[in-house]
């Protein structure tokens, strides 16, 4: 189960990685992409370092759910912007919600505290 989360985790950190490094370092068509989708070029910086910052209070342990929670926002914001310019509903306005379930799931797999708080499981009733 651990092994499951850690993999969950990653592929969710690599994906999130890769996205915030092509804005912080302004590539070309991480600028283009960002400016069809009705953001001004100079919010692409500022984007890049709340993202790099959502994704670094999730990979360190003590921060990880807080960091789940931002990240939640920062995904939250992406499912807007897709939905506001009219992308397709499964490529582009639901991805977010693919990546959002990869950093919960591998969080949840892999942090006891987070299973313990939001039980999956029914328990009965000794009664």
């Amino acid at each position: 189960m651990r092994a499951l989360g850690r993999t969950l985790s990653a592929l969710a950190v690599l994906f999130l990685s890769v996205d915030a490094l092509g804005k912080l370092l302004q590539l070309r068509p991480v600028v283009a992409g960002t400016a069809e989708l009705g953001y001004p070029e100079s919010a692409v910086l500022v984007i890049g370092l709340l993202e790099a910052a959502c994704l670094a209070a999730y990979v360190v342990p003590p921060t990880a759910m807080l960091g789940a929670l931002l990240l939640t926002g920062y995904l939250g914001g992406a499912i807007a912007t897709h939905l506001r310019v009219g992308d397709p509903l499964w490529t582009h306005i639901l991805f977010p919600v693919y990546v959002a379930l990869f950093v919960w799931g591998g969080l949840f797999l892999r942090e006891a505290r987070l299973r313990a708080l939001l039980p999956l499981t029914r328990h009965r009733c000794a009664g």
